[in-house]
């Protein structure tokens, strides 16, 4: 059940490593990740000399710092302003979700369930599909289909640590088509 696997990761502290690749170019960094779901976040992305740029974000404001720089900036907490900080095409509870190894939308209503997977309707005409591990019977794919049939974002959940009675994925990929943006996040043990 989605619901009950949502309800079970609240909150996340953690570092991991991250590559990127988009438009912009690509890199690889480590990164300190923090979550409250559903709606807190803090980014630090680290290098040999300490935090390179801090993001953070709730409900209301999202602000990032560049403290090599003494740049600071802030705005309102939306998912285009979200998308130019993070590069992530996600509202935050989204991101959140994601970063706790959890689909987007795991506490809406609306799943269907058959056969190892589950999907939902979305407004527009398009659909949310989550796949399940088969041997677990947790979330491993996920994706956000356009009316068009297009896959518009999607990502996997792998090499579920089982430390707790509760797997958790160590590896989270996330790809977006119009972004021609992937991301790829391997928490440390």
């Amino acid at each position: 059940n989605l619901v009950r696997r949502g309800e079970q990761f609240r909150s996340l502290r953690a570092l991991a490593a991250v590559s990127y690749q988009g438009p912009d170019g690509k890199g690889s960094f480590e990164e300190a990740v923090l979550v409250e779901r559903p709606a807190r976040l803090r980014l630090e992305t680290l290098s040999a000399l300490g935090a390179v740029l801090v993001i953070t974000a709730d409900g209301k404001e999202v602000a990032g710092l560049y403290p090599r720089e003494g740049l600071f900036f802030r705005g309102e907490s939306t998912k285009n302003n979200l998308r130019l900080y993070t590069r992530i095409p996600l509202e935050l509870s989204e991101i959140t979700a994601v970063l706790m190894g959890l689909p987007p939308g795991v506490a809406e209503a609306g799943w269907e369930f058959q056969d190892g997977m589950a999907q939902r309707a979305l407004a527009g005409g398009g659909k949310e599909i989550v796949t399940f591990d088969s041997a677990l019977g947790i979330p491993n794919k996920w994706q956000r289909v356009g009316a068009g049939g297009t896959i518009e974002i999607g990502g996997s959940f792998a090499d579920f640590s089982t430390a707790s009675s509760h797997p958790f994925p160590l590896r989270i990929s996330l790809q977006a088509s119009a972004d021609n943006m992937r991301v790829d996040l391997r928490y440390r043990d």
